[in-house]
């Protein structure tokens, strides 16, 4: 699967899925419009679950290349990039809290990985939710599956955020579908049938999982998304929103997240096990 990071058009860093619906076509490369596609970083917020803008503002604001990552090792080659985000006087307008947002980004054939940062440089606690929005390519909406969510709880968000529990033994789609899943596991599949390959996640210090595709009649109510870039797409997010975090003064928080790309095929209508990497 191809990615890369990419500059917009005022010079904002971006994780972008380099095939046709990683992105939208309709997508605004210019802020303070978020960009519709690639992996928005939603924080210090995300969706509406707060009195903040729409996933926070991390995502539409311009951020640095961080030359001291510690703890981390400094990046050694290419293929990996670190950057970081601090709070500006602007931000602390609607949210009074100093932080610093830290990423890296490592590139491999194949494979995607991001660990994420918080810092709290504030003398007060505070908390937080975030997500990694990711934005994947599928071949058609209705052939695909997700796997690892069954039996999970899981908030409607189309429903009033009710609490229900999943029923099938995997997530298909034939409508709109906007659900915030608890506590799940580290690894969940994408199975896109049609390309006959599994988008696999895997995600520490994330326990939920956000499952969002818009489908026909709300794609044509949103102005930066191409009427039928749902077929093509699925966002499947590494997220905490039931259960934010709260970090004392300099104190950590570090997620991971790593994605990648496995060959499979269908058996009988079954994931057949011979073709899919288990982990």
């Amino acid at each position: 699967m191809p990615w890369s990071v990419v500059n917009d058009a005022d010079g904002l860093p971006r994780v972008i899925l380099t095939e046709p619906g990683g992105s939208s076509a309709e997508a605004v490369l210019k802020p303070p419009k978020a960009i519709r596609g690639g992996i928005p970083i939603c924080f210090p917020q995300f969706a509406n679950f707060g009195s903040l803008e729409q996933h926070g503002f991390a995502r539409n604001r311009m951020w640095q290349l961080d030359s001291s990552p510690f703890p981390l090792p400094p990046a050694t080659n290419q293929s990996t990039v670190d950057l970081i985000l601090k709070s500006t006087e602007e931000d602390l307008k609607t949210w009074p809290r100093r932080f610093e947002l830290r990423l890296r980004i490592s590139l491999s054939p194949g494979k995607l990985s991001i660990i994420p940062r918080v810092r709290n440089t504030d003398r007060k606690p505070f908390s937080f939710t975030f997500a990694l929005r990711n934005y994947f390519s599928v071949s058609d909406i209705s052939e695909v599956r997700v796997e690892g969510l069954e039996t999970l709880d899981y908030l409607d968000n189309l429903m009033q955020r009710e609490r229900f529990t999943e029923q099938a033994d995997a997530i298909t789609f034939d409508g709109e579908v906007d659900r915030v899943y608890l506590n799940t596991p580290s690894k969940i599949n994408i199975i896109d049938h049609e390309k006959k390959r599994t988008l696999v996640l895997r995600k520490e210090g994330m326990p939920d999982a956000v499952v969002w595709n818009p489908w026909a009649k709300k794609a044509k109510a949103i102005p930066d998304f191409g009427d039928d870039d749902y077929t093509r797409m699925l966002c499947v997010d590494s997220a905490v929103v039931e259960m934010p975090i709260v970090l004392k003064p300099y104190e950590e928080w570090k997620g991971r997240q790593e994605l990648s790309t496995v060959s499979s095929s269908y058996c009988s209508g079954q994931l057949d096990p011979r073709r899919v990497l288990y982990g």
